[in-house]
């Protein structure tokens, strides 16, 4: 299927449902990332009371990105999922600019993201690529966070000047 030429919307979500089954039907479409039902469930249900941004091919979801309060000045963008067939189109570069726009708006100064370090899992690299190339600078890892297998880079980016 040739989605390059398709259009698509950013939308925000705010029904608590509609945002958990979106997660959903992305999520478990993404295996490579979210195969582990534990951590996935975990991301599906703390959606419905987050701030939600989905993108929609006509009135399917193809993607979404939550975002969760971390500290008065932090946001972090905590989940994030784009279908397969979706990838490299610029879809994930607008949910997050979506995402960025409401939280700069909300007076948040700083946004982080957790990913597995760089250099572990080919997946995981090319989601470390895509949030450097948002912006994104590194700033820790901690090698058991989550577990040895899985050491966590945590990625900042200033929202304020």
């Amino acid at each position: 299927m040739d989605t390059s030429v398709k259009a698509y919307q950013i939308r925000e979500i705010y029904d608590g449902q509609e945002k958990q089954a979106t997660a959903r039907l992305v999520l478990e479409a993404l295996p490579a990332w979210f195969g582990n039902p534990e951590p996935r469930e975990d991301y599906i249900r703390s959606s419905a009371v987050q701030p939600f941004f989905a993108a929609f091919d006509g009135e399917k979801p193809v993607g979404f990105l939550c975002l969760k309060e971390t500290g008065r000045a932090t946001v972090e963008l905590c989940v994030m999922g784009v279908l397969q067939d979706w990838h490299r189109r610029g879809l994930g570069t607008r949910l997050f600019a979506a995402a960025k726009a409401r939280a700069v708006e909300q007076g948040y100064a700083f946004m982080q993201v957790k990913t597995v370090q760089m250099g572990r899992y080919k997946e995981y690299d090319d989601t470390n690529r895509f949030y450097l190339s948002l912006g994104f600078q590194e700033f820790e890892v901690f090698p058991t966070l989550w577990d040895e297998w899985n050491p966590c880079q945590i990625y900042v980016m200033a929202l304020r000047h």
